[in-house]
């Protein structure tokens, strides 16, 4: 789609080759997109600030398989040099508080007025409009608001949520990624951008649908001590063994849980009573009391693989060296990082190799070449600070 030369860093180009991307530097939900259009084959730029450097100027591998042009958007020949990149570009992502775009001179009308087909990606917590869009918010706040976060509590004790995970990739990133899709095809039939808002509050309460439906229905009880999934139960619960360490149950269907009662040798525990709420308070303490028996290597032997629905809680060292994980090759390593494979898996044009991370302005001359500048251009800017 671009003019500029795309450089896929192995030997799959990826399904999204030829597809530019102007990512503006932030933190979070954008870059962990930028990321993965990267690795599926995208031509991703970041606009990095040229009088900072990110901590340590590291290779992090969230700016793996991008491209950095250092810019000082004070100084008016790297202003000119960004609207040649953004006018021959197919998408713009940005995560900065609504009207910091506008006030740069970059935001969506602007940006259309000269690139009409673009599609400008803006992922902020609260979204672009509402009564807290200009606040101040974390992942933690968004999570709370939506409702989600009462969904994690345990009976008596308060609710808990893996940090970022939940809003900043899963309620941001990932609606950001679709909503760009959606608009980028769209695109090609209408040869007209628009601009996705991707709220972190909206992609949460989205991914609520479900309890929503169970709710609606009465299959979900907002009463702890009543709902399984909020570990009440003694079948969908994490359980300490006699090491200390942790494995997790969640044997919900009958069949399942009738064969987990079996192999913990409960054979005198009655299947057709898995639902009578009665009678969990006393067999979650039977079935802690015989998990803490044994350490967790024994119950992995006798449960993992099997349909009792079963698996350890394992830290990311341990995660990493599980056989079922190295067999799918979850993690790979670049330059003695370890680092998450691309995800999901394309079987015609997979996602390209991973590659150590870009570091500040580390392609600045070749980019500005690449847009047309001349090195005594390239040179001139560098004298003035409008690029480094």
């Amino acid at each position: 789609m671009s003019g500029m030369t795309s450089r896929p860093s192995s030997a799959s180009a990826g399904p999204l080759a030829g597809i530019r991307i102007v990512e503006f530097a932030g933190i979070g939900p954008g870059p962990f997109a930028g990321m993965m259009l990267a690795d599926m084959g995208a031509d991703v730029i970041v606009i990095d600030r040229a009088a900072e450097v990110r901590p340590g100027n590291l290779r992090l591998f969230s700016q793996r398989g991008k491209r950095s042009l250092a810019l000082d958007l004070k100084n008016e020949s790297a202003r000119a040099a960004l609207w040649r990149l953004v006018q021959g570009s197919d998408a713009l992502i940005e995560g900065y508080r609504p009207g910091v775009m506008e006030r740069l001179g970059f935001g969506p009308e602007a940006v259309a007025a000269r690139n009409p087909k673009l599609v400008y990606g803006r992922v902020t917590g609260w979204g672009q409009e509402g009564p807290l869009a200009r606040a101040a918010g974390h992942d933690i706040n968004y999570v709370a608001l939506t409702g989600a976060m009462a969904t994690s509590r345990r009976p008596g004790e308060r609710p808990v949520v893996p940090p970022t995970l939940l809003g900043d990739m899963a309620g941001g990133a990932m609606f950001l990624l679709f909503g760009l899709t959606c608009a980028l095809i769209e695109a090609k039939r209408s040869g007209r951008g628009q601009v996705v808002d991707a709220a972190m509050v909206d992609g949460i309460a989205a991914m609520g649908g479900l309890i929503q439906q169970m709710r609606a229905v009465g299959f979900w009880k907002d009463d702890a001590a009543r709902n399984f999934f909020l570990n009440g139960s003694p079948f969908y619960e994490v359980f300490e063994c006699a090491d200390g360490l942790c494995v997790t149950l969640g044997a919900i269907e009958p069949p399942f849980y009738a064969e987990l009662m079996q192999r913990l040798g409960l054979d005198d525990v009655d299947p057709k009573r898995q639902h009578r709420q009665e009678d969990w308070p006393a067999l979650k303490a039977r079935v802690a009391a015989r998990l803490r028996e044994q350490p967790r290597a024994y119950w992995c032997e006798r449960l993992e693989g099997t349909d009792a629905c079963f698996a350890p809680v394992l830290d990311f060292d341990e995660a990493a060296a599980h056989p079922h994980n190295a067999a799918r090759g979850l993690f790979v390593e670049v330059s003695g990082q370890r680092q998450p494979a691309p995800a999901p898996r394309l079987s015609r044009t997979p996602a390209r190799t991973p590659s150590a991370g870009t570091v500040l302005g580390e392609h600045t001359g070749e980019l500005l070449a690449e847009l047309g500048l001349g090195a005594e251009e390239i040179e001139a800017m560098r004298r003035a600070g409008a690029c480094a």
